[in-house]
């Protein structure tokens, strides 16, 4: 599934507006992007896509992007995954605020490779970007191509499955929104998008 942050905004406060800037707006985007996820049922992987949107401000980063991420990280939030694109130079501030003041982190989109943004050790980014780079693999594989235990390495792989930065399925753990056999390819193109 794919939600064009810009287009949710222009149908939520105008059809010329494309900043976020106050946190009622930002709450009315997240709202009415947590409708359309409800509604459809949650997909897989949920793509947030800010390519429309011009400036980004903290409250809003807060009310988008750290509440919708605390809720899928939640016991009870909803199943899938979520993903981002069309992260910007002005976005990358507010966004990396928020995700460090809640210790969260993020995988968004930008021409066509996948990248890790947030709260993360040295760890769980190296074993992120195993995954992105060699994935779908299993642990044993992540644990030999880094020269670590295998049980540290199930370690980290799930503490990345359980905070939804990978996803764990028949074929090991992968990035979400990566189609298996095609690494690299964005979230919605091709066949057989997980």
């Amino acid at each position: 599934m794919h939600i064009d942050v810009g287009t949710v905004l222009r149908g939520t406060v105008c059809d010329l507006y494309s900043n976020l800037v106050t946190r009622p707006t930002g709450a009315a985007v997240r709202s009415a992007i947590e409708r359309q996820v409800t509604e459809i049922g949650a997909p897989v992987v949920t793509t947030i896509d800010f390519s429309q949107v011009n400036l980004l401000d903290f409250s809003c980063a807060d009310e988008i992007v750290a509440k919708l991420l605390l809720r899928y990280a939640s016991e009870d939030g909803p199943s899938g995954y979520l993903t981002f694109r069309g992260i910007h130079e002005g976005h990358i501030d507010p966004i990396e605020t928020v995700l460090e003041r809640h210790a969260l982190a993020l995988v968004s989109w930008h021409e066509g490779e996948a990248e890790l943004f947030g709260y993360v050790d040295d760890d769980e980014r190296d074993h992120w970007l195993t995954v992105r780079d060699h994935g779908p693999v299993v642990s044993a594989t992540v644990a030999t191509l880094l020269g670590v235990a295998l049980e540290f390495a199930e370690g980290q792989l799930e503490r990345l499955a359980r905070r939804r930065l990978v996803m764990r399925h028949e074929l090991g753990y992968s990035v979400p929104g990566v189609v298996h056999g095609a690494s690299g390819t964005l979230p919605g193109q091709g066949q057989g998008v997980q």
